[in-house]
């Protein structure tokens, strides 16, 4: 089976960074009107509890939703020296190309968010 191509959960895509925050700090700042601009667009808000596209929801852990065809997950979670560990998984991606444009996206949103958060 080719790499990203899951039984599952068809063409995904992970992406993760080690940053020298604490989780709380991280998690507050991806929840905030901020945050959610950078990975979710501008003027972007969560779906309410209860709307179908909120899939999961752990406060300081995880959010998972509906995007687009999609399903897409944002972590943070503690390393073991206490710096938070951010990620962006999605999957059910239709196709190898748009795992890879997918991939491209995740990388830039995820160096927006260390600009913003790392002086």
């Amino acid at each position: 089976m080719p790499v990203g191509l899951t039984r599952d959960a068809g063409w995904e895509i992970g992406v993760s960074k080690t940053l020298p925050l604490p989780v709380a700090t991280v998690w507050d700042f991806l929840m905030s009107a901020e945050g959610l601009a950078l990975w979710l667009g501008p003027g972007a808000v969560l779906p309410a509890e209860g709307d179908p596209a909120l899939r999961g929801f752990r406060p300081r852990d995880r959010v998972r939703l509906s995007y687009g065809d999609t399903v897409l997950q944002a972590t943070v979670s503690p390393a073991s020296d206490g710096r938070a560990v951010l990620g962006f998984h999605q999957e059910h991606l239709a196709s190898a190309e748009e795992r890879e444009r997918q991939r491209a996206h995740w990388k830039s949103v995820m160096a927006e968010i260390v600009r913003a958060l790392v002086p």
